[in-house]
């Protein structure tokens, strides 16, 4: 694990196995002095409220254990508690891209739904857009690159894949994901508290309508 700097009161952590799992490890019981942990596909960001705070915390960063260790866990933090919630959205499968998927993957429509909606997936981190998760757990057989032409526009609810990822399109936007089916569910609301349902660590399941 290298610990870097990223200006006077942040450091970002790389070489992390599992960015999202060590950031709640850390959150756990939150350090006296943090701001904000933010986990991204392989790195940490951790923002310190002074530089003082900031030099107590490196010390502790090295002695993070792996989450669900052995070791005694202390009482969690509100948001550690969102984030250890399963979340269940409800898809009808009838994306675009649905079709094209499967002849990608040598199966058929139904298998394609079948593979996507029986697996587990997890928040590894948010980015791209205010509530876009990214979603670890697809199966190897879904592994696609991202379209070669993105559109210019993605309904808000798409549920989608791209690489090792599948997502959740919160609003409309452009977007080069494979559009396998669709949701009603609202996963980002700027007047709910939080604004965001799918936080890092997550876990989501998709049920076929």
């Amino acid at each position: 694990m290298r610990v870097l700097p990223m200006g006077p009161t942040a450091v970002i952590v790389e070489d992390v196995d599992d960015p999202a799992g060590w950031a709640a490890a850390f959150e756990r019981n939150r350090p006296v002095g943090v701001v904000e942990v933010v986990p991204a596909a392989r790195t940490v960001l951790v923002v310190a409220a002074d530089e003082r705070s900031l030099r107590a915390l490196v010390d502790l960063m090295h002695h993070v254990g792996p989450p669900g260790g052995d070791g005694p866990a202390p009482a969690a933090s509100e948001g550690a508690a969102r984030s250890a919630a399963t979340v269940v959205i409800d898809v009808d499968y009838d994306g675009p891209d649905l079709d094209r998927v499967a002849a990608a993957v040598g199966m058929s429509p139904d298998d394609v739904v079948a593979c996507h909606a029986g697996a587990v997936y997890r928040v590894a981190f948010c980015g791209f857009a205010p509530g876009f998760a990214y979603l670890t757990g697809l199966p190897a057989e879904l592994h696609l690159p991202r379209r070669t032409t993105p559109r210019t526009r993605v309904p808000a609810g798409s549920v989608a894949i791209a690489s090792e990822y599948s997502a959740l399109y919160p609003t409309a936007s452009p977007g080069g994901w494979h559009l396998l089916g669709s949701t009603t569910a609202t996963v980002f609301d700027v007047d709910r508290d939080p604004p965001a349902v799918l936080a890092p660590g997550t876990t989501v399941r998709f049920v076929p309508r």
